[in-house]
């Protein structure tokens, strides 16, 4: 009860009694509040451009060519020719993590994608590691693939006018190098586009994504006139583990199709076509993953694919015994892998905006520029530490590093599915996960046994990583959230 004999002023400045501890930590984000914020920024809002070819293609864009045309050389030693089997089981899991993201994004169509889905599911403290898992999934997903682009580069220098880049400059520290200088020109082409508008760097990548496809049936067409079965008679010469940790690492290339839901507040029609865009992108990228593996593979004894990053390339010149062909799928995937960067990093800076509308991260993440729409802060300090970490930090490290934050999200968006079917049935939904709660059980499975295939530096990584992220919130976000009681000097 109020103390009647105190002062009226005293009184009203009084604040309100302070939930606990464990109560602030599982404060959540109601999702009506989460839709009506979509969009808007410190001093301007995100534009709505984006229809269903433009999402479609975002989300392959992010997805297509990662896992062919760079991580494809690290897998192959991994598994043998069943690194057609591991694509398979990456693309498995990621089906069923896509049919959970796809409900999801229909239901809350904003830019946090999984970090919001469990903003509004279970509680703050678990979105904030989902979005710091993101943080890691999409950041060092771009630096991993800019890493593989200077290989592509160096293959089309050296057929076109017979030089390349000195190792010194191409390749870095610990892997021969001292900087990898194209890795962080090629996110610095990036951020150029993004800084443009979202419709304008759409339009960029679809003419990107073209590139890219026609370059992988290119190759199908012209490496299976290579194919030997010979090189598929010690089908699994490591074993399933080998198999199981090549899936694992092949999980970093369709990390892709959840770019689409990060554009859920620059999307005309988001509760429609969130959904379509993602399972259609995941759809084809699956079928020409497994298609050219196959042929890669019956093409080229799996011993030679060592330390091979521009692997495609290498087949399609011993194949044809020219260098023309090699240098042609060369600039194709110089094409295709900057479509990577540039979507990835897109989805990356669409990630710290809805953080920081959020209190959870500085507000300078979420300023949106007047005259373009853009979050151009934002995206000018992600992109500089992308590039830097790219010219920094070997390929493989990067790579698996993405896998453990990617697969650690896509767990939580399985369990966040389910929740809210339990807690918001009445809820419409533009799309449904069939057989729940058994498929989203399945997707949460493949995850966390995909994680345990990784290995134990990885493991050693990601724990670092998530208890600097556990740090950062306690001592900036749990009291900056704008979830947050208010203080009682601000109480008026």
């Amino acid at each position: 009860m109020l103390d009647q004999g105190a002062p009226p002023q005293q009184r009203s400045q009084t604040a309100p009694p302070s939930p606990g501890a464990v109560a602030r930590l599982m404060r959540r984000k109601p999702v009506e509040r989460l839709v009506a914020e979509g969009g808007q920024g410190e001093g301007g809002a995100l534009r709505r451009s984006l229809g269903l070819w433009q999402l479609t293609m975002i989300s392959i864009g992010a997805t297509l060519g990662t896992g062919i045309f760079v991580v494809l050389g690290e897998a192959v030693p991994k598994a043998g020719p069943a690194v057609t089997l591991s694509f398979v089981i990456a693309g498995l899991t990621a089906l069923f993590s896509a049919l959970s993201y796809a409900e999801l994004a229909g239901t809350i169509p904003v830019s946090g994608s999984s970090y919001s889905y469990a903003y509004a599911t279970m509680g703050e403290l678990i979105a904030w590691i989902c979005g710091w898992c993101l943080v890691l999934e999409y950041g060092v997903s771009v630096a991993a693939v800019a890493v593989g682009w200077g290989e592509y580069l160096n293959e089309l220098l050296d057929g076109t006018i017979g030089v390349t880049i000195p190792a010194a400059l191409s390749a870095p520290p610990g892997d021969g190098g001292v900087f990898n200088l194209p890795a962080l020109i090629v996110v610095l082409l990036a951020m150029a586009f993004l800084l443009g508008g979202a419709r304008e760097s759409a339009r960029a990548n679809t003419v990107m994504v073209v590139v890219k496809i026609a370059a992988l049936v290119l190759f199908c067409a012209i490496g299976v006139q290579g194919f030997r079965s010979g090189n598929y008679e010690n089908f699994m010469p490591l074993g399933m583990a080998g198999v199981s940790a090549a899936g694992a690492t092949l999980f970093f290339s369709y990390i892709g199709f959840d770019a689409a839901s990060t554009a859920g507040e620059e999307a005309k029609n988001a509760q429609r076509d969130l959904p379509r865009a993602i399972m259609l992108s995941l759809v084809i990228v699956t079928v020409l993953y497994v298609l050219v593996a196959a042929v890669a593979v019956g093409a080229k004894p799996w011993e030679g694919f060592t330390d091979s990053e521009a692997a495609l390339a290498q087949i399609m010149r011993e194949v044809t015994g020219q260098t023309f062909w090699g240098t042609l799928l060369a600039f194709c995937a110089v094409v295709a892998i900057a479509s990577v960067v540039l979507t990835v990093l897109y989805g990356q800076t669409r990630i710290l905006f809805a953080m920081s509308r959020d209190g959870l991260v500085p507000k300078v993440f979420a300023r949106v520029h007047p005259k373009t729409g853009t979050p151009r802060a934002n995206t000018l300090i992600v992109s500089l530490f992308c590039g830097v970490l790219a010219a920094a930090v070997p390929l493989g490290q990067l790579a698996d590093a993405t896998s453990i934050g990617t697969l650690f999200a896509f767990a939580l968006v399985n369990v966040a599915v389910v929740v809210l079917r339990r807690t918001r049935p009445e809820m419409p939904r533009t799309f449904r996960v069939p057989l729940s709660p058994v498929l989203p059980a399945l997707g949460f499975g493949f995850c966390v046994w995909m994680m345990g295939s990784l290995s134990t530096v990885t493991w050693v990584v990601f724990g670092v990583w998530m208890a600097v992220g556990l740090v950062f919130y306690f001592v900036y976000g749990y009291r900056r959230s704008r979830l947050a009681p208010p203080a009682a000097s601000e109480v008026k």
